[in-house]
């Protein structure tokens, strides 16, 4: 496999990604306020911004909206996941396999992993797999490190956060997304605990431009390797604004102040 600052989805060495897994994951109600935005193409539209390295989608956005962006938009496959309506332990079962995300045109795969769940053997085993047929094609892997599970009663403590990144280094992942853990010494001790494992904050729930700026801006100083999005950049007004933000935020080395 090619090093990673290579591959399509980084910009020296960084990625912005912006994830629209969203009408699986959470369903339409995420795009309450922003009902335009339940058309896939003006999420495509958004990713060839130039800040952008990557899309994550699932398959069917893939096989139907894809081909129309290939020459604009690094494909990352998100290769798991669930709907909002599973109420048991959480578990992310495969939604595609690596050979068709590779047959359309995929730079990237991403799959979620919940350390923590009963069913966490389960899901390392499958990422495994997922992780060895991406090495066979040359694909970098991006990690969604969450944990869960009874025994984990706050997820974003420093220590869960700092485990999570870990756990994306020990199986095999370039790219380990996770939560913010409130501050940028927790971060910077994930970062730390990743060695070259590219740490990438997740956006989480929309927050105000300077709120959400001033956090993207804090994980960037703490050593982060970019920002994986989507509700804090499509649920917006304006998406283009804030990803010129982020832009000058991630890739330029501005703060959230300058951005603005």
């Amino acid at each position: 496999m090619k090093a990673f600052d290579e591959t399509p989805i980084s910009r020296n060495g960084k990625s912005l990604i912006l994830a629209h897994d969203h009408g699986l994951e959470h369903g339409p109600t995420a795009f309450e306020g922003v009902e335009d935005r339940l058309d896939p193409e003006t999420i495509f539209e958004m990713a060839t911004h130039d800040a952008v390295t990557a899309l994550a989608v699932q398959k069917g956005l893939a096989e139907t909206y894809y081909p129309s962006y290939e020459d604009d938009v690094a494909l990352l496959a998100k290769c798991n996941g669930t709907s909002s309506l599973w109420e048991g332990e959480p578990y992310s079962p495969r939604t595609w396999s690596v050979e068709s995300a590779v047959e359309i045109g995929a730079d990237a795969i991403g799959y979620t992993v919940y350390p923590g769940t009963n069913r966490e053997p389960e899901m390392i085993e499958e990422f495994r797999a997922v992780q060895e047929r991406a090495r066979d094609h040359g694909l970098p892997v991006a990690m969604w490190s969450y944990p869960r599970g009874q025994a984990i009663k706050e997820h974003r403590r420093p220590e869960v956060i700092a485990y999570a990144a870990r756990i994306g280094l020990e199986l095999g992942a370039d790219i380990a997304k996770v939560k913010y853990p409130r501050s940028p010494e927790a971060l910077s001790h994930a970062v730390d605990a990743a060695g070259d494992v590219r740490v990438v904050l997740s956006g989480g729930s929309k927050t105000s431009d300077y709120e959400f700026l001033s956090t993207v801006e804090a994980a960037m100083d703490a050593g982060a390797g970019g920002l994986a999005v989507g509700r804090n950049v499509w649920q917006r007004e304006n998406p283009e604004r804030i990803l010129d933000a982020l832009e000058q935020v991630i890739f330029e080395g501005a703060s959230a102040d300058g951005a603005l």
